[in-house]
């Protein structure tokens, strides 16, 4: 089935893909069983999760430098979105690159279980990930990403379960409207 013309300029979520997620994290645990090895969707499901749960617009496909898309007032946030598996007994690690001179206003770090369930979402705006990144002697200079402790450090978690999702994503709405990004950042 071709896409619609809303689903190919940015969308939520809807039924349909809560249940292409579903099953689609049935195989990616299926798959790891039997390989040990990941399906190599985590991103796209951190992605979807993240759209779910914040009430956010999943971007258009190969928007440079975002992926989600939060529409707070007259000026929209565009949100790259990282996410990582986590394993409890190996808390480091480090996120995939960050290019710096995309246009994005926000990183979320979405953390899943074993299972591709979500357990907690981290926001960090531009500026403190840019400084991060460029700082001198930063081992994340070369790379262009930041470890999982860095990146939770930087932010703030504003997802968690225990969180009331219609509340979490009202309060994300409300932050979005205070990044205070730098003009010229986004798309036109």
């Amino acid at each position: 089935m071709k896409a619609s013309a809303r689903e190919a300029t940015g969308s939520p979520p809807t039924a349909e893909l809560d249940e292409i997620i579903r099953k689609v994290k049935q195989l990616a645990r299926r798959y790891r069983e039997i390989t040990g090895r990941p399906l190599g969707i985590t991103g796209e499901i951190g992605e979807y999760e993240a759209a779910r749960l914040l009430g956010l617009e999943i971007a258009p496909v190969r928007s440079p430098g975002y992926d989600l898309i939060r529409r707070a007032g007259d000026v929209p946030d565009y949100l790259q979105v990282k996410t990582r598996v986590v394993d409890f007994e190996k808390a480091g690690g480090r996120l995939g690159s960050i290019d710096v001179s995309k246009p994005w206003d926000a990183v979320l770090l979405v953390l899943l279980t074993g299972d591709y369930e979500p357990i907690a979402i981290y926001e960090v705006p531009r500026e403190p990930i840019v400084e991060a990144i460029t700082r001198p002697g930063s081992k994340a200079r070369a790379r262009g990403a930041l470890s999982l402790p860095l990146f939770r450090s930087l932010g703030k978690r504003i997802w968690s379960p225990s969180s009331p999702a219609h509340s979490v994503a009202e309060a994300v709405r409300r932050r979005g409207r205070r990044l205070g990004r730098p003009h010229g950042r986004g798309p036109s």
